[in-house]
């Protein structure tokens, strides 16, 4: 999941000094004066001097890094992982009608978006989008399983070798369109620049620098209102200290940051205008424990280890009180954004610390705890590696906690602080104990449940599973419930399936879920209002998510 490798590698240079990276000397929203608005929005992110590449495809661009890919590029629907559940909204498309099988789409293309060259967009130019990544591995980072693409006049059909059920959300909205007319003669799309791009979105660049990319708003020629905000300012800066400070002193109003202590290093400087929201998605961060392991391929005792762990600590402690919303549901599905998927036999049911019962759960199944050791039904004590990289300082934090709740119960637990590069390697190759890890995310629970139950991606330890299942997770019962899922011809089907998802997950433990993922932002309601939040979640706040240009759609000057 390239978001998470993002947002680490930032939080690594939490603790660490810096100073702010070079950027516009105006402080923000300058030319606003003698009662005027504000005509521009300030955007940053932690991710270090960029390259100028603004390839849409490439998770590595800097209009990716950043996030400004989306004013540019849009997708066909928008939508929204804060209700997944939710149906998109019609964006470049204005209707999308999918078979029972979810094998085939017709997807109608409106009529009146423009490029910001003038051209018309066309159905030929979504269908050779399609073409483009399908006929590219490079560009199909996600496998989309397409078969057959064509177009007649404003009507896209596409066919798929199997169901996109479960990814036919994120397919039609989080796949940028580009134009024929540009891109049939750029011959390596998997690594051109594409250093003058052309797309229907409301915003052309206008200026680039390793730290700072500027976007205008087009004169004429959007398919919508245009924004009221002029222009973009994106600023890369060096870490989550100095982008952090740059939200602070106002220098930046708009970011995604792990940002601790955040109330008061950040809310308390502006508490009218500075403000945070962490909404959960369908994705989670938990303990996976290695059930390939003795003597953690026994259900009970993984049981027993989820039944001490205090998430609240964990939430306050490692998440600030508010970056991973806690997941209480047994089902590991977090509230609200799962909450429509809970099975009726789960409704309700959340989460305690309960040593005690954990005692007697670990009794029950031949476990004995002989002063402050716990033994196995063989006799030998139990004992765990915690392990994840050095420079995650929330995940450390969250272990030390776990630590410190394993004891309780007789486990004794080293937090191990790994080199980065070597972490991946050894889960994907289930060389560990246990490690936070996160899961992936979309609109069901089946990208979650997937990646950590998923028996077709079972490898033997020491074969790497880069796509999941890296407890070594072995149940058919989940493994075909999972199919089940994917491929049902209906709802009642699909509910079945979800509910044996359900049931395995509580009553095996395959994975201790503990937070949630989320996609908020830190922002500044000075200048600019509209912005998402509970009282109105039309959107991620996140402005490197595809919902992106949707924020700033919504957003008008504070004074007007």
């Amino acid at each position: 999941m390239q978001r998470r490798k993002l947002f680490a590698v930032a939080l690594a240079g939490v603790l660490a000094s810096g100073g702010l990276s070079a950027c516009s000397s105006d402080s923000p929203n300058a030319n606003k004066g003698n009662g005027q608005a504000a005509t521009f929005l300030s955007v940053g992110m932690p991710n270090g001097p960029q390259t100028e590449n603004f390839n849409p495809f490439l998770s590595t661009s800097a209009a990716a890094s950043l996030g400004f890919k989306w004013m540019i590029y849009e997708p066909l629907m928008m939508w929204n992982p804060v209700k997944p559940a939710d149906p998109s909204k019609p964006w470049l498309a204005t209707d999308a009608k999918w078979d029972p099988a979810f094998k085939k789409v017709d997807i109608t293309v409106r009529d009146n978006a423009t490029w910001s060259d003038g051209r018309k967009l066309t159905g030929d130019d979504v269908a050779f989008t399609f073409n483009l990544i399908k006929g590219n591995k490079g560009l199909n980072s996600t496998n989309t399983p397409y078969d057959t693409i064509t177009a007649n006049g404003n009507v896209v059909t596409v066919t798929f070798t199997s169901s996109m059920f479960v990814y036919k959300d994120k397919w039609l909205g989080q796949t940028p369109i580009v134009p024929k007319h540009i891109w049939s003669s750029v011959a390596k799309p998997d690594t051109d620049v594409n250093k003058n791009p052309v797309g229907t979105g409301p915003y052309t660049v206008k200026s680039f620098t390793p730290q700072t990319t500027t976007l205008t708003v087009r004169e004429s020629g959007y398919w919508q209102d245009l924004p009221k905000v002029k222009e973009l300012r994106y600023t890369s800066y060096t870490d989550n200290n100095a982008q952090t400070t740059a939200l602070s002193s106002a220098a930046c109003e708009w970011s995604f940051v792990f940002i601790p202590n955040y109330k008061t290093v950040f809310i308390d400087k502006d508490p009218a205008h500075y403000k945070v929201w962490a909404p959960a998605v369908l994705g989670i961060h938990g303990l996976y424990i290695n059930t390939a392991k003795k003597p953690f391929d026994n259900p009970a005792l993984r049981k027993a280890m989820n039944m001490v762990v205090n998430r609240e600590d964990i939430f306050n402690q490692a998440s600030a009180g508010y970056f991973h919303p806690v997941v209480s549901s047994v089902t590991g599905l977090p509230s609200p954004a799962g909450d429509s998927f809970v099975s009726p036999d789960y409704k309700g049911k959340n989460q305690t610390v309960d040593v005690e019962g954990a005692k007697k759960v670990l009794n029950e199944a031949g476990f004995k705890l002989n002063g402050s050791t716990l033994t196995d039904p063989s006799g030998k004590p139990v004992k765990i590696t915690l392990t994840d990289p050095a420079g995650w300082s929330d995940y450390q934090t969250s272990l030390e906690i776990v630590k410190s709740n394993l004891e309780q119960i007789g486990i004794a637990a080293t937090v191990e602080k790994a080199n980065q590069d070597a972490w991946f390697k050894n889960v994907e190759e289930g060389n560990f104990d246990a490690t936070f890890r996160w899961t992936n995310g979309g609109s069901t629970p089946y990208d979650l449940y997937q990646t950590v139950m998923d028996g077709s991606l079972l490898k033997p330890v020491g074969t790497a599973s880069p796509a999941g299942n890296f407890g070594r997770f072995d149940s058919p019962e989940a493994t075909t419930a999972l199919k089940a899922y994917a491929t049902a011809a209906d709802d009642a089907s699909r509910t079945t399936a979800l509910n044996t998802l359900q049931k395995v997950f509580v009553e095996q433990t395959p994975m201790i879920p503990v937070g949630a993922d989320n996609v908020g932002a830190a922002y500044s309601t000075k200048n600019w209002i509209g912005w998402p939040d509970d009282s109105n979640a039309y959107g991620a706040g996140q402005p490197t998510q595809a919902n992106a240009l949707d924020v700033v759609l919504h957003l008008k000057p504070a004074n007007s």
